[in-house]
């Protein structure tokens, strides 16, 4: 299912503005996110709650909202964004996809409804990409071929098994090694790039090895890059 993914605000001496920003974000529909938040106060919103959300997905959302441009430029940004979002979902069993504000954010869960595996996840201390994450990742590529004007944020992360140094390594292969295979699939490397945070952004708790396995993954944010946003500043009269 295609979500709405909002998360608790967390603000150190913000400005009563930016609050409000942040509110609008949460009561407005998908397409109409990206149409609340100025780019300026979209970069400082971003910036914020990428570094004070609790663990899940911050860096996520801070890097969406952080790429806003806002106005009805937002809003057509948010539209292309709807569709994309649709397809993914529909196209890739697996894929948990939330829509935020003038982006998306993507990650591919190991088990399907129908007990199948073609999400992009990786065993226990490995980087390798699998078969069936090839496959998901094929799929992937093709969607972000039929969109081209996008960028591609993909970030690595792992379980809690290990030290802190070694699974941030760790969590750096999986991400170059994802953004190799996409590369090698089609995807243009000006489009992509690659950040990674070891353990220190758990989906769920690391409390059992079905847990530590969804852990074990990388997640792909997507955003509008310049000639898209220029074509909707455009298309806005901006």
């Amino acid at each position: 299912m295609l979500r709405k993914y909002i998360y608790p605000t967390l603000f150190v001496a913000v400005s009563v503005i930016i609050i409000c920003s942040c509110e609008t974000i949460k009561n407005t529909s998908n397409q109409k996110k990206g149409a609340t938040v100025g780019a300026a106060s979209g970069a400082i919103i971003g910036g914020v709650l990428g570094n004070n959300i609790g663990n899940k997905n911050n860096t996520a959302l801070g890097a969406i909202l952080g790429a806003a441009v806002g106005g009805v430029a937002g809003s057509i940004i948010g539209k292309n964004m709807d569709n994309q979002a649709a397809k993914i979902e529909k196209e890739i069993p697996g894929a948990s996809v939330k829509r935020v504000g003038e982006g998306i954010d993507v990650t591919f869960d190991d088990n399907n409804p129908d007990g199948s595996k073609t999400g992009v996840f990786f065993d226990n201390n490995q980087s390798t990409i699998n078969a069936n994450s090839q496959l998901a990742l094929n799929k992937f590529q093709k969607i972000l071929s039929e969109y081209p004007e996008t960028n591609i944020l993909i970030e690595g992360h792992t379980d809690n098994v290990g030290s802190e140094t070694y699974n941030l390594a760790l969590s750096e292969r999986r991400a170059t090694a994802v953004a190799i295979a996409l590369r090698e699939a089609g995807v243009s490397s000006s489009r992509m790039s690659t950040k990674w945070y070891g353990e220190t952004q758990p989906k769920v708790e690391n409390t059992s090895a079905e847990n530590k396995a969804t852990n074990r993954r990388v997640q792909f944010v997507i955003t509008a890059n310049e000639k898209m946003k220029a074509a909707a500043k455009k298309e806005a009269g901006n």
